[in-house]
């Protein structure tokens, strides 16, 4: 709740600002344009999760934010909203008084609240990259997908059995964002589950050979349909709809009363319009300027590490959270090269915004370090090893597939992640040598547990984002000069790496 007096301040700095200026994004914008009148409609009520910018049109940081902010509006069609209210506009400000928005440009992240009610906001704190605001809104997606396994399936299968279900069989064990929207636009239409690859019992009930591999089950005694089309939600949406048909974004607009019949009429055929406009306005770009997001097609290579200090400082302290280590020949192979290529790709995909996967590191076999900790650990020099180690607790583990392909590693981590598999003890002296030899490594390692378990180093060096401009009169006859010099900074390089969520 807001402070009573803190959103009158805000109102009359507001207030006092020069009079409304046209808005930062145009009509063919991917970013939807909200105002007061149907925010509570198209937010609130919404049964996506939305981000929405508080801001000013003359502020220099808004406009830098613009091209990520309408990147991370491609990126997120058809999984969440991403819109803005202009706060120069005199209709609004009341609006933004009411969110406590003391600075432009303030960015909030709205969650519809499961079974329906005053949805959930949070303010968004994280960096003004496209890649940070995506994953911050993906993490906020409600998830009304069921968790399956073999003792559940019946279970699962008889409940409301007269239902549509739709099951997806994957050897992921997390749920992606694309299968979470389903299942959001499915809501109380069709139950969504999930079933992993080692459920054998279940796998085989539906004969299922490859993953992923989605089924609907239209209800009742109808067999099972296998879908064979393309992994978009497009055409998954259309292929659920058979049994069911989705739940709008938001509800429609109330049709106004009107006292003639052709006024009704009139009426009617305006709520219809505006209702399949504000239904989609979240994913609608128009056909002859749509843009393909900017996604770099390779990934990085994974930071390494040449220095015995240095893994030590990083991984192998009292404080040290979990790291994955390739340890890699001098000259490399083939298998080292692929093993690489799928770590990076794997740090690509899950090492962007807010919540991050634990650090992938390679190590080179010139580090004077890596012979030894591969003796301790009993491994042989081969062309590749890759282990994870968390020495705060004392654990490793050894991917000993033949395989290093990137689906075969995302197993493994998956593994990792989800507690499963055994873990090995760390032999006596590793890291208590590592402390003794590197004082400083304590609070190294600190900072790293405060920024969280899962975050790499790089991600914790990139620092806090720009602080929003305060809204005062002040801030708006600087405007000018700000927009001018703030403008021709990019608010992040085109070819930053960004994880994609059209998968399942």
């Amino acid at each position: 709740m807001h402070h009573p007096s803190l959103c009158a301040v805000a109102v009359a700095l507001l207030s006092a600002l020069p009079s409304a200026q046209a808005g930062l994004y145009t009509k063919k914008s991917p970013v939807l344009q909200v105002d007061a009148k149907n925010y509570d409609r198209l937010i609130n009520k919404s049964n996506y999760t939305s981000i929405v910018e508080f801001y000013a049109p003359w502020c220099g940081h808004c406009q830098n934010l613009k091209p990520a902010y309408e990147k991370a509006a491609k990126n997120l069609e058809g999984l969440a909203q991403v819109a803005a209210v202009n706060c120069d506009d005199d209709a609004n400000k009341p609006l933004c008084g009411s969110m406590g928005v003391q600075g432009f440009p303030t960015l909030k992240i709205v969650r519809p609240k499961k079974g329906g009610g005053k949805p959930m906001v949070t303010d968004y704190q994280g960096q003004r990259s496209a890649s940070a605001i995506v994953e911050a809104v993906v993490q906020n997606l409600n998830n009304y997908v069921t968790r399956i396994e073999d003792k559940t399936l019946d279970k699962f299968l008889s409940d409301n059995k007269d239902r549509p279900k739709a099951i997806l069989f994957t050897e992921k064990g997390t749920t992606s964002a694309l299968l979470k929207s389903i299942a959001i636009d499915f809501s109380d239409v069709i139950q969504i589950g999930q079933v992993r690859n080692k459920e054998t019992k279940t796998v085989q009930k539906f004969g299922i050979d490859k993953f992923p591999t989605l089924i609907l089950l239209p209800g009742g005694d109808a067999p099972h349909v296998v879908y064979d089309g393309e992994i978009k939600k497009e055409p998954i949406v259309k292929f659920l709809s058979q049994a069911g048909q989705p739940n709008p974004v938001s509800p429609p607009p109330k049709e106004k009363k009107s006292k003639s019949s052709d006024s009704k009429s009139k009426s009617k055929s305006k709520s219809s319009s505006s209702s399949s406009t504000s239904s989609t306005a979240s994913s609608e770009t128009p056909a002859a300027t749509q843009e393909v997001p900017v996604i770099v097609e390779t990934a990085l290579p994974i930071p390494s590490i040449n220095t015995h200090d240095k893994l030590i400082k990083e991984c192998l302290t009292d404080k040290s959270h979990t790291c994955v280590l390739a340890f890699v020949p001098e000259g490399g192979s083939e298998k080292a090269r692929k093993g690489l290529e799928s770590l990076s790709q794997l740090a690509f995909k899950y090492a962007q915004g807010k919540r991050k996967l634990f650090p992938f590191y390679e190590v080179p076999a010139s580090n004077e370090g890596a012979e030894g900790l591969l003796k301790a650990l009993d491994l042989p020099a081969r062309d590749v090893e890759i282990i994870a180690v968390n020495a705060r607790r004392g654990w490793w583990r050894h991917y000993d597939a033949a395989d290093f392909g990137v689906e075969s590693v995302e197993s493994w981590i998956d593994a990792i992640r989800l507690s499963e598999g055994v873990k090995k003890k760390l032999p006596e002296g590793l890291v208590a040598i590592a402390v003794e030899e590197t004082p400083s490594a304590s609070s190294s390692a600190s900072q790293e547990e405060a920024a969280s378990e899962a975050a790499t180093p790089e991600a914790t060096a990139e620092g806090k984002s720009e602080e929003a401009t305060k809204v005062t009169p002040e801030a708006s006859r600087e405007a000018a000069g700000e927009s001018e010099t703030d403008a021709t900074q990019a608010a992040e390089p085109s070819a930053e790496p960004e994880t994609a969520h059209d998968e399942l």
